[in-house]
């Protein structure tokens, strides 16, 4: 599988979205026939992971974290955070929430860091430099490599990019929606 780059993090060519294996388009798969697909797919020489702590929710960082782990040390795992989770629809990036949030998807990812976090929707009631500080936190800690942005305007982007550098941009494309 030939590799590619996002910033300085180097990654397979095609990544493996895990997403649909337990939420959104369709019904869950049975857990062993989730981990069976992800390892399969790293068998294949997939080494590049995205899943979401709002996947399921939660379930899918634990089928992903259940499935990786044995060959963790070989892979690159993305998630993301930035959505409330807590039975509304509304958007929570304040630094304290992603600090508390990063720690919950770590061990549900069974992990001691996360090679890629990304800000899942911007949050328009949180200053992006703030979000920015506490990603370049977060990596000062050890506990993320890489920051990401999804959904995020070019003005957004380069303001982020002036308190931390992002390495990866994710807009949201499926080959199953029309």
């Amino acid at each position: 599988m030939s590799k590619r780059h996002l910033g300085n993090l180097q990654v397979s060519a095609i990544g493996a979205g895990c997403m649909s294996i337990s939420a959104n388009y369709g019904p869950p798969a049975d857990i062993d026939q989730g981990i069976n697909t992800l390892r399969t797919a790293f068998e294949k020489g997939v080494t590049f992971f995205d899943t979401a702590e709002v996947y399921g929710p939660y379930i899918n960082e634990e089928l992903v974290g259940k499935a990786l782990q044995p060959f963790r040390n070989q892979v690159k795992i993305a998630s993301k955070f930035g959505f409330a989770i807590d039975g509304t629809i509304g958007l929570n990036s304040r630094p304290e929430h992603i600090k508390k949030v990063v720690e919950q998807s770590l061990n549900r990812l069974q992990t001691d860091h996360i090679d890629l976090y990304y800000q899942h929707r911007v949050d328009p009631n949180v200053p992006i430099e703030d979000v920015a500080g506490a990603m370049k936190d977060l990596i000062a800690e050890g506990k993320i490599l890489h920051f990401g942005l999804s959904e995020a305007s070019a003005r957004t982007i380069r303001r982020a990019h002036a308190v931390q550098p992002v390495s990866a941009i994710q807009s949201e494309y499926s080959f199953i929606l029309p």
